[in-house]
């Protein structure tokens, strides 16, 4: 097993692992709120996002490491937005 890294590789591997948890976590929302289509939008866009990062660590195992921070700082991030969006009065 090699543990070099190519560094576009790594970026790519936090990017779409990122985008990934940042599309479960609109899709999650979604499904709450009740939006089909919204939710099936989030849902394909989410395994789109996937695939790039699971065929890349697949390939290296040490790209895992990036794909975790990746999902990290996506989680972190879509949270953070999803709780300063301004919520409508029932």
């Amino acid at each position: 097993m090699s543990f070099q890294i190519d560094p576009l590789i790594a970026l790519g591997v936090v990017l779409a692992t990122a985008m990934t948890d940042a599309a479960y976590v609109f899709f999650n929302a979604a499904v709450v709120a009740r939006h089909r289509i919204r939710a099936a939008n989030w849902s394909a866009i989410w395994y789109l996002l996937s695939a790039f990062a699971v065929i890349s660590y697949t390939e290296q195992a040490v790209y895992v490491a990036f794909a975790a921070l990746g999902s990290w700082i996506g989680a972190f991030v879509s949270i953070t937005w999803l709780v300063r969006v301004p919520r409508l009065k029932a």
